[in-house]
Order: C-alpha cells, then structure tokens, then sequence
C-alpha cells in the first residue's frame, strides 16, 4: 500500500500521558476533598507515576506528550521542568480539569484557557501550543477560541484515527483524534466513593487489546494516539504494558513516535496548512 505520510514512515505512535493528578477528582466531586484516600490515588500521578515513565521513555529514547492542568503544574513545577527539559511536549490541559462542556454560568471558557496557558508558561518558558479537553469533551465555542489563543491543534475529538482539519478553512486548526479504547482509564479505573467500581481489566487483556489496535494502524498506514495517566499506568504490572507495547512497535519497520506538536506540524505540512 501507498503511505501518506512523507519519507519512509509508514505509521506514526504518538504517546501522551495527562498528568491529572487529583484535579479530575476534585472538579467531579469537590466533597472528594476530604477523602484523603481518594485524593492520594491522584497524587500517586506526579509523586510516583510520571517519574517511572519519564524514566522508561528515556531508555527507549522516545519523545511524548504531556497535558498537564494548571492547577496540577502549580503544585508540582519541578515535575513539569523536568517533563520539558527531557524533550517532551508540554500540552494545555485545563486548569482544574474542567470540561468546557459542563462549565457553570459564572465560569469563562477563555479565561480558564489563559489562567492554564499563562501558568504553564511561567514554568517551561513558552506557551502551549496543543489542547486536550478534560474528559475530552469541548464546547461549541472551543474550537474559535483556541485558534484565537493560536493553538496548532486540538486532541479531543474521534472522527477519525488519522490527524483531520477541524473549524473553517481560514481558522482551522489540525485535530489529532482520541478514542476511549486507547484510554488507560476505562480499562483500570476503581474508586468506590466515586462510584466507579466495574471490574478491572488484565493487564494482559489491555496489551492483547493496544497491540491489535496497533497492528491495524500499522497494516492500513495510519496513526496510533495511545492516551495514558501517571496515576493509573505508573503503576507496576501497568507501566509492564506500555514497555512491552513499545518493544512490538519497535519491532516494525516504518514506525516513528511523534510528540503531538510534530505530528500536527507534519500534517500541515503534508495536507497544506
């Protein structure tokens, strides 16, 4: 088959990984806040989860992206110092994982975009030029208002499995598509106070299932966004996963791992910008 993509890459990985922390916990259900077990479930994420991944990223020699809150950043600043001056992608995330989607009346889609931005800038020196929606849902207004803020791409919707233009043709920005069944959450998540307690998938049943959403990408020549969370794969028979994963796509031939800013970039620049 003929690939789009230029040069000898025939599928291209991206690896992303939200740093929620508690933040999605707390914006669900602030009552959480006094249920010290609950929140240290998230805190898990950046205490020890994002280091053992930035560490196994690292002797694979792979560049990736992270969507941090700007509430998590603020709290945890040597983490997202560390994140970027590895070589990874620094993403927009919201500010306390709000979806823009179930914003309150006195809430401002835009200057949550700003807070986060500004924030995330003050840390890393530049402002984030990717946006995933909390809980990857946007609002009707979210598209115009990132291509005013001059985002390059947006990764919240599934319309596809291969990056696509979104809003109008003077205003578009590149979408690079997400999908539940590339989410390490519904697979792992348990949490009775908050209600989530369907049983736990294996990790042997999440790698059977990644490694043949992944050998599809590959067969067709498209893409693979895997999205993960340090509080849910840093854990050890989890993160055992992603390594194994990794090591079956490195076994590929025509494979390149992308940031999500590249890939966004590389689209434009094979669709026209």
């Amino acid at each position: 088959m003929n690939s789009i993509w230029d040069g000898g890459t025939r599928c291209v990985v991206t690896l992303t990984f939200d740093i929620d922390g508690p933040s999605a916990t707390l914006r669900r259900n602030p009552e959480l806040a006094s249920h010290p077990s609950a929140i240290s479930m998230g805190e898990f994420g950046p205490r020890v989860g994002a280091p053992r991944i930035l560490d196994l990223l690292d002797r694979h020699g792979i560049a990736a992206t992270f969507f941090v809150p700007g509430w998590v950043a603020e709290r945890n600043q040597d983490l997202v110092k560390d994140v970027a001056a590895r070589g990874h992608e620094i993403g927009h995330h919201g500010y306390l994982h709000e979806p823009p989607s179930s914003l309150g009346p006195d809430e401002d889609e835009g200057e949550i975009l700003d807070r986060a931005s500004d924030i995330l800038e003050s840390i890393v020196g530049k402002r984030p030029e990717g946006y995933r929606s909390p809980s990857w849902e946007l609002s009707e207004n979210s598209l115009q208002l990132l291509h005013e803020r001059g985002f390059v791409y947006d990764s919240s919707l599934m319309g596809d499995d291969m990056p696509y233009f979104v809003g109008e043709d003077d205003k578009r920005l590149v979408e690079l598509p997400v999908h539940w069944s590339l989410d390490d959450a519904p697979y792992y998540t348990y949490m009775p106070v908050a209600g989530r307690t369907a049983p736990l998938s294996t990790p042997n049943d999440v790698l059977t299932a990644w490694q043949w959403e992944f050998d599809g990408a590959f067969r067709e020549g498209r893409a693979f966004m895997l999205t993960m969370h340090p509080h849910t794969t840093g854990r050890f028979a989890r993160l055992e996963v992603l390594d194994r994963l990794i090591q079956h796509i490195e076994k590929h031939d025509g494979v390149e791992f992308m940031r999500c800013i590249d890939l966004a970039n590389r689209w434009n620049k094979i669709r026209g910008a």
